[in-house]
């Protein structure tokens, strides 16, 4: 069971994600209107993923996003939002975002993404996902790569599609090996998300999408 904080400042919003999340054997340990008390709410609950929208009163959800990745660095933020630019997305990944999805999402994607994040993976919205790499590839290209063979290889993979339980089950490694090659390139990257990392890796020339 994934342990869920809705940051949404519409009511009606979080009543129907909540009651759907509930259908599904999830547990909503709270609700925020904004993104101060969001951050309040993160400290105090310690929820394993916060669903977080982003226009919203007194604190936004980049900010919010920022803070508690700070704050409560095993809590994982997970957006919804109306805004699908890349310019937004950027923003929230840089803050510390781990999945990106838009309101116009079906709720079994949402679902699926707040179950994948809370396990340690990523999720963000294929549409999105083109976008940013479009951006990333009209960026100047560095000459020196920055990762290991072993780091490329399992980028390389994430990139394709495989989780990381995949990828250690296909590189014959322990799943806790694989997170801490992933921890070794956030380093070098100088990220703090998985999505961030493989736009970043692609813009560097480190590896490439099919």
């Amino acid at each position: 069971m994934t342990r869920i904080l809705l940051v949404d400042d519409h009511q009606i919003l979080r009543e129907g994600i909540r009651k759907s999340f509930e259908d599904n054997g999830e547990e909503i340990v709270g609700e925020a209107e904004n993104g101060e008390r969001a951050v309040e709410m993160a400290k105090e609950l310690q929820p394993d993923v916060v669903l977080m929208d982003l226009s919203m009163p007194v604190l936004d959800g980049v900010a919010a996003t920022r803070r508690i990745s700070a704050e409560v660095p095993e809590t994982r933020v997970v957006v919804l939002t109306m805004h699908d630019d890349v310019t937004k997305t950027r923003e929230a990944i840089d803050a510390g975002a781990v999945g990106y999805l838009s309101k116009g999402s079906k709720f079994s994607e949402v679902l699926s993404t707040v179950r994948a994040v809370a396990e340690g993976e990523t999720g963000l919205s294929p549409e999105l996902a083109d976008s940013m790499l479009k951006a990333a590839r009209e960026q100047p290209v560095k000459d020196e790569p920055l990762l290991s063979d072993r780091q490329t290889e399992i980028l390389q993979s994430i990139a394709d599609g495989f989780s990381t339980k995949q990828v250690a089950r296909e590189l014959g490694i322990t799943q806790k090996t694989v997170h801490n090659h992933l921890n070794a390139i956030y380093r070098r990257l100088d990220t703090q998300s998985l999505t961030h990392a493989v736009i970043s890796a692609v813009k560097l020339g480190i590896i490439e999408l099919a």
